[in-house]
């Protein structure tokens, strides 16, 4: 069985370590557990691994977030994954810091990068992993705020929080979207 993982995020630099890009810094995670590496691909950096019995593809689109639409769409259709064997990795205002979110399913919640995937999908039923950045932001900077770097505190809570997610994508593969939601969800 085969699973799309779809990390979200900005290619470049000057994105590098930013609240929008945790869906890239959650699958470099998962990489660099696995001990693989990314492949620079169609729409997309490009990495595949085997874990108990699946294979999972990951996939950091380098059509920025706003686009990510045409590179889940081209990777599901190259790899023949069905719909419900995606997972989108993203950043969410709406949870506090660290809050991890598996959805089965649901609207974007104001997220152009899900927008865009259920624009170019034609649906919003895929499954959706979202990892809480907080809203810690005065009101009209919310851009900058998601754009910008995480703060001392954060920065070292990071590696933690990300390591529950890298263990609810292999879940997600494993027992399925409903198990691991009830496993992986936070309530903080």
């Amino acid at each position: 069985m085969k699973y799309l993982i779809a990390g979200l995020g900005n290619i470049g630099k000057e994105y590098e370590n930013t609240r929008h890009n945790i869906g890239f810094d959650i699958l470099d995670a998962l990489a660099g557990a696995s001990n693989i590496v990314f492949n620079d691909r169609r729409y997309g950096f490009v990495a595949e691994f085997k874990y108990k019995a699946r294979t999972f593809v990951l996939l950091r689109p380098t059509t920025y977030v706003n686009l990510s639409g045409r590179a889940v769409s081209y990777w599901l259709k190259q790899e023949k994954i069905p719909l419900e064997n995606l997972l989108v990795v993203v950043d969410d205002l709406a949870l506090p810091f660290g809050t991890v979110r598996l959805k089965t399913k649901g609207s974007d919640g104001g997220h152009n990068g899900l927008r865009n995937i259920s624009e170019v999908l034609g649906t919003n039923e895929y499954a959706r992993l979202r990892f809480g950045i907080g809203d810690n932001f005065h009101k009209g900077h919310q851009v900058n705020y998601v754009l910008g770097k995480w703060s001392a505190k954060e920065a070292k809570l990071l590696p933690e929080k990300i390591e529950h997610c890298v263990e609810a994508i292999k879940s997600f593969g494993t027992l399925g979207v409903e198990r691991t939601m009830n496993l992986f969800n936070t309530r903080k």
